[in-house]
């Protein structure tokens, strides 16, 4: 048995096949996923991580510190120019950039929230930090922040296929998903992941009778 945990109910028990369906569902939308999560341009710390050589002593893997690290490096140049213009929201938002593309989704929040007070009406800015949220558990905040997105532009499709992504896995709000992603798709008719959405909502749509298994002490199988 899968248990899933859900950030507003608890945990969840599921049957395999439940695990299956929404594992395929996954697959379906594993392309746009990757490409629509992202409001902004990838930094310049992102696209060294993705091509930093194997560490050594067998990792194969670059660890969370060596994330960390490389992002204060790579930071280090915004931050001596944010001295001189603390308020600057472009800079802060490449300073929270820096640290999302290296999964520091806690100091990107920091400085997308910095960055919003100087511009409040960013809507990739917004996305990003809402999406940091999801990226760390917090699906309400995400909600939140999404929905802040869409109030200055209410069309702005990463804000509402993301919305919909943390309400249907988050939430397991299956009607406001499609709602969101159907919005996406009428607001913007000539959307270039249109195809993968359709197909999308079509499988969530197909499975939303499925319920979660009533909760049990015996071992699953």
């Amino acid at each position: 048995m899968v248990q899933s945990k859900n950030a507003s109910t608890g945990t969840t028990s599921w049957t395999s096949t439940q695990a299956y369906v929404l594992a395929t569902i996954c697959l379906v939308v594993g392309i746009a996923v990757g490409y629509l999560l992202r409001g902004s341009s990838t930094s310049a710390a992102a696209q060294t991580a993705s091509s930093a050589p194997a560490m050594p002593m067998g990792s194969g893997q670059v660890t969370p510190e060596q994330l960390k690290h490389m992002a204060d490096k790579q930071a280090e140049s915004l931050l001596a120019q944010l001295k001189s213009s603390p308020n600057d929201p472009k800079l802060l938002a490449q300073v929270g950039n820096l640290y999302y593309d290296t999964q520091q989704y806690k100091d990107a929040i920091d400085y997308y929230r910095k960055s919003l007070q100087a511009d409040p009406k960013n809507p990739a800015v917004r996305t990003d930090m809402g999406t940091s949220y999801w990226l760390l558990g917090d699906a309400d905040h995400a909600i939140a922040a999404f929905t802040d997105a869409l109030k200055y532009a209410p069309n702005w499709p990463t804000a509402l296929f993301n919305r919909g992504v943390v309400k249907w896995r988050g939430k397991m709000d299956v009607k406001g998903a499609v709602a969101d992603w159907e919005a996406l798709l009428k607001a913007n008719p000539d959307y270039q992941e249109r195809t993968k959405i359709e197909q999308l909502i079509s499988e969530v749509k197909m499975h939303a009778s499925i319920k979660p298994a009533a909760k049990t002490d015996k071992p699953g199988m």
